[in-house]
């Protein structure tokens, strides 16, 4: 009994620690003070046909110069009409709209090869990427901007949360990902980056190019993000930050099916084994151990060996802490109704980590209709 508390109050600190964080993060309102620069906003896409437009009329709508941004859509061999609906939006938009196919460069393929390609044909000072199932707000480029005239950061990672949320099951799935976004972003206030999410980050050209990309990680298809994160870090250690700003607010759609879900959380997992970085591996492991902790206390009191008031005592040291640092973070989404649904997600959240945590050692899930494996 004593180590499963022990275990639950490792938890609960480290939530805390980061529930602490967060709240010292500044809050960013984009003035319109500060001068612009040049971005590139890099789209990398792979049949997204029924996304891409719409993104294209977020950035359409952009409250910046649109003098000072230019859009690269580098396409991951689609099958659909994703490339031809690009180049329809390009004839009749002010846009300075670029279509880039990795088809013509050979042997690129995936993600981490089509934010490359863009980085490289890129005129910008700053890159802003985004995924073609997301949908920006109109002062997303001046928050970025904002940030980067005030902190004069390398990297900034943004907020991102889930669209169209109705069903139990997307309640369920934004509240666990909000649980991600504000765990990564307090990581970054404590200067020990672990997560970030590629749907919406800012940096500096010369700080991708200064780190070599991606060079080091090829070998695994996910981690445009989090890879990248790390490497900006240790070059240019105290110039990461966060976006907090509703106005930075990318809006992404959940899993469809239970069996996309479970392939996109195997690909995110597959990452973790990758990861150079003492405080995601201790992380993960808190993370575990504290959901374990219910899990054994739980089960336990099922089987009559422990009393059931020990296992209100785990639980509510667990969920104390995530309540607090979840109500942060959902305020910021405007989604707090959501955190009545945390008892649901406890219940189903400890086999699921399991599942995935275990079939992400083995690195091999389907993505865009690709089976992938990381090696």
């Amino acid at each position: 009994m004593l180590l499963v508390l022990f275990l639950a109050c490792v938890y609960a600190a480290v939530v805390l620690r980061c529930w602490l964080a967060w709240r010292k993060i500044p809050l960013t309102i984009p003035s319109g003070e500060a001068p612009p620069v040049l971005f590139s906003v890099i789209v990398p896409v792979r049949n997204e046909a029924r996304n891409i437009v719409s993104l294209l009329q977020d950035l359409e709508r952009q409250q910046y110069p649109m003098s000072h941004f230019e859009v690269l859509v580098v396409d991951d061999h689609s099958d659909d009409a994703t490339p031809a609906l690009v180049r329809q939006f390009q004839a009749q938009t002010q846009l300075d709209l670029h279509l880039l196919l990795l088809s013509d460069f050979s042997g690129k393929r995936q993600k981490k090869a089509a934010v490359e390609t863009g980085v490289l044909h890129a005129r910008g000072s700053w890159i802003a990427c985004t995924d073609g199932d997301c949908r920006v707000p109109p002062h997303w480029l001046a928050t970025f901007n904002q940030i980067r005239h005030q902190q004069n950061p390398k990297f900034i990672s943004g907020p991102v949360t889930y669209a169209l949320v109705t069903t139990l099951w997307q309640r369920l799935q934004a509240l666990e990902f909000s649980a991600l976004i504000g765990m990564g972003a307090a990581s970054l206030a404590l200067q020990k980056p672990t997560m970030c999410n590629g749907a919406n980050l800012a940096y500096e050209k010369e700080a991708f190019l200064a780190v070599e990309g991606f060079k080091g990680n090829e070998q695994v298809p996910s981690g445009d993000d989090e890879f990248l994160l790390h490497k900006i870090h240790r070059r240019f250690p105290g110039q990461i930050t966060f976006a907090k700003a509703k106005e930075a607010l990318v809006q992404t759609p959940p899993a469809a099916s239970l069996t996309q879900f479970l392939h996109q959380r195997i690909r995110w997992a597959s990452k973790w084994r990758h990861y150079d970085t003492y405080f995601s591996q201790v992380l993960a492991l808190v993370v575990v151990g504290g959901n374990l902790a219910v899990l054994g206390t739980l089960l336990a009191a099922l089987a009559g060996y422990w009393p059931w008031w020990f296992l209100g005592i785990v639980l509510t040291t667990k969920m104390g802490a995530d309540t607090l640092l979840l109500q942060q973070v959902l305020s910021l989404f405007g989604k707090k109704h959501l955190l009545s649904w945390l008892w649901l997600l406890q219940l189903v959240y400890v086999p699921y980590m399991v599942f995935t945590a275990v079939l992400g050692l083995r690195g091999q899930y389907l993505w865009k209709g690709r089976e992938l494996r990381t090696a």
